[in-house]
């Protein structure tokens, strides 16, 4: 169902943040692209990208969140959608309108991981406190289809199913990812 346009969410209504995962998302990256596109669109930074702290990365988050003046759309990939995820509980009440959650990597993959990855490697379990999509990869190397389906049933979120997407990032060949930019405008419409 689509709401009347004075009644669904814009993305000028928002201060959108940007959540990259592991290693940052680079300059062909969709996230990259989005965030140049959006205007009201912010990366959330990380003191250090290629060796994330529980605390520092879930700390970072929760203080852009905490500190936004209107309300916040998320737009976290794997690792992020994971730091996200974490800090939820952390959010001032109401401070997230939604949350648009692309591959996040599974548990298996994030022990497996030559890197420490600390609190990441578990995942957290209760449902969101906010709306969200998860959108996951049939053939992602860093999470079964059906983990992320379990992991979307847990935390309350729709799922959307990206067929054979590999992890939906520059690697897989989603720099631009117009197919992406679309589904989240329709769950932003979603949003009031």
């Amino acid at each position: 169902m689509r709401l009347p346009k004075d009644l669904a969410m814009r993305t000028s209504d928002a201060d959108i943040l940007i959540v990259p995962g592991l290693n940052n998302s680079g300059a062909d990256h969709w996230q990259t692209r989005w965030e140049q596109k959006l205007s009201t669109a912010r990366r959330v930074q990380q003191s250090d990208w290629d060796r994330p702290d529980f605390a520092s990365w879930t700390g970072a988050l929760r203080d852009a969140v905490n500190g936004a003046e209107k309300p916040v759309i998320l737009i976290a990939h794997s690792l992020g959608a994971l730091a996200a995820a974490h800090a939820a509980a952390e959010f001032g009440p109401g401070k997230v309108a939604g949350g648009f959650l692309v591959a996040p990597p599974s548990e298996d993959w994030m022990r497996a991981h030559p890197l420490p990855l600390g609190g990441f490697e578990t995942h957290p379990r209760a449902p969101l406190p906010f709306p969200s999509l998860l959108v996951a990869s049939r053939n992602d190397p860093h999470a079964e289809y059906e983990a992320n389906e379990d992991l979307a049933n847990a935390w309350g979120s729709a799922i959307l199913d990206a067929g054979e997407a590999g992890h939906i990032n520059a690697a897989s060949g989603h720099g631009p990812w117009p197919e992406g930019l679309m589904s989240f405008a329709a769950f932003i419409n979603r949003l009031k």
